[in-house]
């Protein structure tokens, strides 16, 4: 007999004075870019909120102690040079609305405990990867989770166009 346990926290996205949330990675993929293609379109749409979410991954950081400061600061202007290049490029769709978040750590737990706090991310938009080595390390990191991630995810395919998700 099989029993599957949901770690599901409550959405918000539905009641009164909150609007659902598409969360999209910001990372130096090339799927990256269909992933925050496809959510800008579905926030707009659905008149919700885009969330982008760059992770600075920490681990490095503690190998290299001498340079940890200078290593956090030059991760940091990488961070808000994706973000501002998305942001321009969003900026010019009317009626968009979107947030930008920096976190430090593993990049799948943060992802998660973004989800945890933000109770209005009703869904995350993740896009595969078009390598041999499969749909890439966070779709497998979050498929790899199965029943207790806590929101929908949707997988955007790697050759997805414009139009086809216009």
């Amino acid at each position: 007999k099989w029993q599957i346990k949901f770690m599901v926290s409550r959405r918000l996205s539905r009641e009164s004075g909150h609007r659902r949330k598409f969360l999209a990675i910001v990372d130096d993929t090339p799927e990256c870019e269909r992933a925050v293609a496809y959510a800008s379109r579905r926030a707009l749409s659905t008149g919700g909120i885009l969330v982008l979410l760059y992770v600075i991954e920490t681990a490095d950081f503690q190998q290299f102690m001498g340079v940890e400061k200078i290593m956090r600061a030059e991760a940091n202007e990488r961070a808000a040079l994706a973000l501002e290049k998305f942001g321009a490029k969003l900026r010019e769709i009317p009626n968009l609305e979107f947030e930008n978040t920096v976190r430090e750590g593993a990049k799948t737990e943060e992802i998660h405990a973004l989800i945890d706090e933000d109770q209005d991310i009703a869904i995350l938009v993740l896009a595969a990867g078009s390598g041999k080595e499969g749909p890439g390390p966070l779709v497998q990191a979050i498929a790899g989770r199965g029943p207790s991630f806590s929101i929908p995810v949707t997988v955007v395919p790697h050759d997805l166009s414009d139009e086809d998700i216009e």
